[in-house]
């Protein structure tokens, strides 16, 4: 099994950055690929970004070109950034690993493994 927990969600301005962090452990050695998703509560979960040691870094649309998705091998940790918040970035983010490495159309695809979750308010 692997687990994974999120840290640095809270309230961020608006403008300003958002910075996640995600931390596996358990057997990590199954895991390829490492995602960002968000869900605001009564809509559909979005995909933020996908990684895997094959390809370049995929990104959402709606925060492609803000966005920076780093995977540590070394310490298990997946970091997000998203930079120029806007009041739509505000959502649950959870971080989800894959035993498989990112499917063209990752961001509807069910990943193996998910975090609880983390918070993040937009303040405006």
């Amino acid at each position: 099994q692997v687990q994974l927990v999120e840290s640095g969600g809270g309230s961020v301005q608006a403008g300003g950055s958002l910075r996640l962090t995600c931390e596996a452990s358990g057997d990590t050695g199954y895991i390829v690929s490492m995602s960002w998703f968000r869900q605001v509560p009564g809509k559909e979960r979005e995909g933020v970004g996908c990684t895997d040691p094959y390809e370049s870094t995929k990104y959402g649309n709606n925060v492609k070109g803000r966005t920076t998705i780093v995977k540590d091998s070394w310490k298990n940790t997946l970091s997000l950034q998203i930079d120029n918040l806007k009041p739509e970035d505000a959502a649950v983010y959870y971080c989800a690993a894959d035993r498989a490495s990112c499917r063209r159309y990752w961001y509807e695809y069910e990943m193996d493994y998910w975090g609880q979750g983390t918070l993040v308010s937009i303040l405006s």
